[in-house]
C-alpha cells in the first residue's frame, strides 16, 4: 500500500506537467517541445530561491520562469516565422545553458532548506492542495473570453484571425500558460525530492504526452474541463503503472522511458490504424458486391 500511495503522490507532483502538455497539445493543437527546458527552468529557479529561504516565492518565480520560456517560443514562432517544432527545440536547447547558470552547477541539494509543504500539513496534503487549486483556476480560465479565444484558435486559427482576434497574442498567452504549469511542476518536484538537477527535464514531453493519452483513454475526449481532469488522472495512473511494472519485475528501471514512448506512439497511431482497417473492410465489402 505504501508504494501505491507514493506513486499517487508522485503522479500529483507531475500532474501540472500533464496539464501544461494538454493545453499545448490538445487545446492549442500545437506541438511544443519547450517542455523539457521549461520544466528544468522552473526546477532551477525554485531550487535556488528555496535554498535562499523563500520556498513559496520559489514556486511563483518558477512558474513565471516557465511562462517566460513559453513566450520566447511564441516569439520565435510568430515574429521570426520559425516552425513550431524547431522553435521549441531552440528554446529548449538554449535553456540548458540558462539552467546550469542559474544552479551554478549540475545539481543543488535542498535537504537542509525549508520547503513550501512544511507549514501546509505535509507533502501529500500540500501537493494535492496546490494541484487542485491550479486545476480549478485553469478550468475556470478556459470558460472566460481569453480561454475561449485559445480554444477557438486551436480549432481553427484562420477563422479566429478572420474574426479580428489577435492570434499572436493568443499564442503568446497559451504557450506562456502551458509552460508556466510545466515549470511549476518542476518547481514543486525540486522541493519534494530535495534537490534540483539541470538534466531533470529530459524526456518530460514524452511523460506529459503519456499522461494525457492515458487520461483520455480512461475518460474519453469530452470537453476541456473533463480533459484537464483526465490529464491529472492520467498522470497518477501512469505513475501507478510504472510502479507496478517495477515492483513485479516486469521491466527494468532503464526501460521506463521506452515504455512511455511506446504508449504515446501506439495511442497516436491507433486512429490511423483504425481508419486503415475500416477502409480495407469497405474495399472487401465493395468487391463482394
Amino acid at each position: 500500500m505504501d508504494f501505491l500511495l507514493d506513486s499517487v503522490l508522485l503522479g500529483m507532483e507531475y500532474a501540472l506537467l500533464a496539464l501544461g502538455v494538454y493545453i499545448s497539445f490538445r487545446i492549442l493543437n500545437l506541438p511544443d517541445l519547450t517542455v523539457d527546458g521549461s520544466f528544468a527552468f522552473g526546477m532551477a529557479v525554485s531550487t535556488m530561491l528555496c535554498a535562499a529561504g523563500h520556498p513559496f516565492a520559489a514556486l511563483l518565480c518558477g512558474a513565471l520562469a516557465g511562462a517566460l520560456a513559453g513566450m520566447v517560443t511564441a516569439f520565435l514562432q510568430t515574429a521570426c516565422r520559425i516552425h513550431p517544432i524547431l522553435a521549441g527545440i531552440l528554446t529548449m536547447s538554449g535553456l540548458y545553458t540558462v539552467n546550469i547558470t542559474v544552479l551554478g552547477g549540475p545539481n543543488v541539494s535542498l535537504l537542509s532548506a525549508k520547503k513550501f509543504f512544511e507549514p501546509l500539513g505535509g507533502e501529500a496534503c500540500a501537493v494535492t492542495l496546490v494541484t487542485l487549486v491550479v486545476l480549478l483556476l485553469v478550468g475556470g480560465f478556459f470558460q472566460t473570453v481569453g480561454g475561449l479565444c485559445i480554444r477557438a484558435a486551436g480549432s481553427n486559427e484562420d477563422m479566429v484571425r478572420a474574426s479580428s482576434i489577435n492570434t499572436v497574442a493568443v499564442r503568446f498567452a497559451a504557450l506562456a500558460l502551458s509552460n508556466a504549469l510545466v515549470a511549476l511542476s518542476g518547481a514543486i518536484l525540486a522541493q519534494c525530492q530535495g534537490f534540483g538537477d539541470v538534466s531533470a527535464g529530459s524526456g518530460m514531453i514524452v511523460i506529459g504526452l503519456a499522461s494525457v493519452i492515458i487520461g483520455e483513454v480512461l475518460c474519453g475526449r469530452r470537453g476541456v474541463r473533463i480533459g484537464l481532469v483526465s490529464a491529472v488522472l492520467g498522470s497518477v495512473v501512469y505513475r501507478i503503472i510504472l510502479a507496478l511494472a517495477l515492483r513485479y519485475n516486469l521491466m527494468s528501471a532503464n526501460a521506463l522511458r521506452l515504455l512511455s514512448a511506446v504508449i504515446v506512439a501506439a495511442t497516436l497511431a491507433l486512429p490511423a490504424m483504425s481508419a486503415a482497417l475500416r477502409e480495407r473492410q469497405e474495399r472487401k465489402e465493395n468487391r463482394a458486391c
